[in-house]
């Protein structure tokens, strides 16, 4: 790899010269400049996550709405955000060494005015097309490819030992943003909001009651904290001058490390998105048609706010313990829960849902600890200019987790009418990942202890 280190001026000269490990320019303002661009980012990364997941809360309510839309076509609708995320983090995970945090951080949170502005005029009419629909979903994948670039950013602003802490902050905040939107949609969208300005309502026809509901605030209320975090960005962060090229920082992909931590970032958060944005309709396909069925939007939620909470502390525990340790218990949990969560998906009574509920909120605490303990693991096996892009590598791949999730539910009640058989593919996904972190990072004698 090309030299690209900048000689030193000044401690406190952060455009010409930047290094978290040199102790007097962290003292003399670095830490400062860290702290802004951490709070700045893991603001605009929550808004990200809530547009990358509002579908994942407003296609539970859409046939009740007058909306003609098939069993397929809703997973569709939940699955399309996270193919276009996924999709865009792979470039996202170099751009910032391209082209600096600012405006890399600036465009990409004012981009998440298109699906929050777009969606809430689409789900106003019942007749708009699918195809529609399907195009607004994929706009929502812009908050999903925005991950990481904000992670890449983040993980050069920090020295290795505060990493995971930093990592951990930012991605389980950011990550709130699911449960944020999952918990607030059956509330906002309840009152008109915004007045004349924000439409008009749709009548809600569930369960032989009717009610008016404003779906389109949903969508809406994600408008003015994007404009303001825009502003933060534009104004408050500075890009520091760590460069790198596609080809300097592609010398990630010969490594076989970047692979393995490529399917243990998977088996978390491609667990956490793919579950996040499959959760509710999982609720509405196995209890829907139950005398008494749970509503999915009051549980859905609760999924993501765990994941979320949880992976700070699973950062903090990995900086003290080792994070392939932590993942070694998530991983075996991840399978316990997915396991045992098969023997509650062909309930004949409402009686069934919290031994289900339970257990799929086992497998969102595994994997928040687990985003977290991962994420702990790449900068100890890689060096600094190389665990950026890993980073961002990693969640690129592990985003199709919220495409490829609702995809295999999908293909899983079309042939056999039931989540098990992709529940059963899951299962095996994690077994074969705990082989993987115990030979090389776990067991004594590991390649790369960590």
């Amino acid at each position: 790899m090309a030299d690209t280190t900048v000689s030193k001026t000044s401690a406190n000269d952060f455009s010409s010269y930047w290094d978290p490990e040199d102790a007097k320019q962290w003292a003399a303002g670095g830490a400062t400049l860290a702290a802004r661009t951490l709070w700045i980012t893991t603001g605009a990364l929550t808004l990200s996550f809530a547009t990358w997941f509002m579908w994942s809360a407003i296609v539970v309510r859409l046939p009740d709405l007058g909306f003609k839309l098939s069993v397929g076509q809703r997973f569709w609708l939940a699955a399309l955000p996270g193919l276009m995320g996924a999709t865009l983090r792979i470039p996202y995970s170099f751009v910032v060494q391209m082209f600096g945090t600012r405006a890399v951080i600036t465009l990409a949170t004012a981009s998440l005015l298109i699906p929050s502005i777009g969606v809430g005029l689409a789900v106003q009419d019942p007749t708009t097309p699918f195809w529609v629909l399907a195009l607004l979903a994929v706009a929502a994948g812009f908050g999903g490819g925005n991950f990481s670039a904000f992670m890449s950013s983040t993980s050069l602003f920090y020295p290795k030992a505060r990493q995971g802490t930093a990592l951990g902050i930012q991605a389980g905040i950011g990550n709130f943003g699911v449960s944020l939107v999952q918990f607030l949609t059956p509330v906002v969208t309840t009152v008109p909001l915004f007045g004349a300005l924000g439409g008009s309502a749709l009548t809600w026809n569930q369960a032989g009651t009717a009610k008016q509901l404003w779906i389109q605030n949903a969508a809406f209320l994600w408008v003015l904290p994007v404009l303001v975090f825009t502003i933060a960005a534009a104004i408050g962060l500075r890009s520091i001058p760590v460069k790198g090229t596609f080809s300097q920082q592609a010398v990630i992909f010969r490594h076989k490390h970047t692979w393995i931590m490529t399917s243990l970032y998977l088996m978390t958060f491609g667990t956490f998105s793919g579950m996040s944005a499959s959760f509710a309709l999982l609720i509405r396909e196995i209890f829907g048609k139950l005398p008494g069925a749970p509503d999915p939007l009051q549980y859905a939620f609760l999924g993501a706010l765990i994941g979320s909470a949880t992976r700070p502390p699973g950062g903090w525990i990995s900086d003290k313990v080792g994070g392939a340790k932590v993942t070694m218990v998530c991983g075996a949990l991840l399978l316990a829960g997915t396991l045992g969560t098969t023997f509650f998906t062909a309930p004949t009574s409402v009686a069934s849902f919290g031994p289900f509920l339970a257990l799929i909120l086992v497998t969102f605490f595994a994997a928040g600890v687990g985003n977290g303990s991962t994420f702990r693991m790449i900068p100890i096996i890689f060096p600094a200019k190389e665990a950026a892009p890993v980073l961002g590598w990693t969640a690129a791949v592990a985003a199709y987790g919220a495409f490829i999730f609702p995809m295999l539910f999908n293909w899983s009640f079309a042939r056999f009418g039931s989540a098990n058989g992709a529940l059963y593919i899951f299962a095996a996904f994690y077994a074969a990942n705990l082989v993987l972190c115990w030979w090389y990072y776990a067991r004594k004698g590991a390649e790369i202890a960590c």
